[in-house]
């Protein structure tokens, strides 16, 4: 015979609680893992530069980019290179 086991509010709250951190945790980057795209304006704040600035190095080409549903993402590490003087 097998035994009964009711389950309460308050386990399901629980339980919806640890699932929802499990689960941010999981979409996180990891501890020292940076994001391998970047938005515009993300990159604007990490160069400190004006969205002005920032049309013009993909117009010129100094910056390449890709354009997904509308949004532009830059890759960390052609940031990083253009940091270091190389193209």
């Amino acid at each position: 015979m097998t035994a009964i086991e009711l389950i309460t509010k308050e386990d399901l709250k629980t339980f919806r609680t640890e699932l929802l951190n499990d689960i941010k945790g999981l979409l996180k980057p990891g501890v020292g893992a940076q994001k391998q795209w970047l938005k515009s304006y993300e990159v604007r704040k990490f160069l400190n530069i004006s969205p002005g600035t920032l049309q013009n190095l993909r117009i010129n080409g100094t910056l390449r980019f890709s354009k997904i549903g509308g949004m532009l993402y830059y890759k960390l590490e052609d940031i990083h290179r253009l940091l270091e003087g190389g193209q």
